[in-house]
């Protein structure tokens, strides 16, 4: 991180939009929660704010440009999940894949269009992707391979877990606990 980078803020997710674009995205986010990515088409969004489909082009450009908005907020969501563990257990890897797990869980939908594509970095918010890194960065002590490892595990872990691919009465908070510790230095 430059010094500049520190010294310039962030930017809040969303203060970009309009306030009609921000009611968008979270029709967009329930829509989404509910049903799944599968169902989150411009024509259903427009159906539940009650407009017609051309309206929602006059503050997103496409479809795409609306999952960008909410890969920013799952981003800006589980960085700030992740800042709280830290803050609670500094260093500790298995209180960040512990936050990582809980947060994937409560917004399966969420994650998966968030992590089951390519990660559109030219269009999220200056810095969000490195804020969410950075609590896994500093956990493994600034090694970013090793972060990409834990990242690896964290996620292969919970998507197992999203699509029910374990056994029935397979203990996986051992097997969380197990794997953040092979990764703790």
């Amino acid at each position: 991180m430059t010094d500049q980078q520190r010294a310039d803020p962030l930017p809040e997710w969303g203060e970009h939009l309009t306030p009609r674009a921000r009611e968008i995205v979270a029709a967009a986010r329930q829509l989404l929660e509910e049903s799944g990515a599968d169902k989150l088409t411009m024509r259903a969004l427009a159906d539940r704010l009650g407009i017609k489909a051309p309206s929602l082009y006059k503050h997103f450009p496409d479809k795409s440009a609306v999952e960008v908005e909410l890969i920013a907020q799952l981003l800006d969501e589980s960085a700030a999940v992740c800042e709280v563990a830290e803050a609670r257990n500094p260093g500790s890897l298995d209180a960040l894949t512990d936050a990582h797990r809980r947060y994937a869980l409560r917004h399966p939908h969420l994650y998966r269009l968030a992590t089951e594509r390519p990660l559109p970095r030219h269009a999220l918010p200056r810095g969000l992707a490195e804020r969410a890194a950075a609590p896994l960065v500093r956990a493994c002590g600034g090694d970013a391979d090793l972060a990409r490892a834990a990242w690896a595990f964290a996620h292969g872990m919970v998507v197992l877990e999203i699509h029910g691919r374990f056994p029935d009465g397979a203990d996986l908070d051992a097997a969380w606990k197990t794997g953040a510790r092979a990764l703790q230095r």
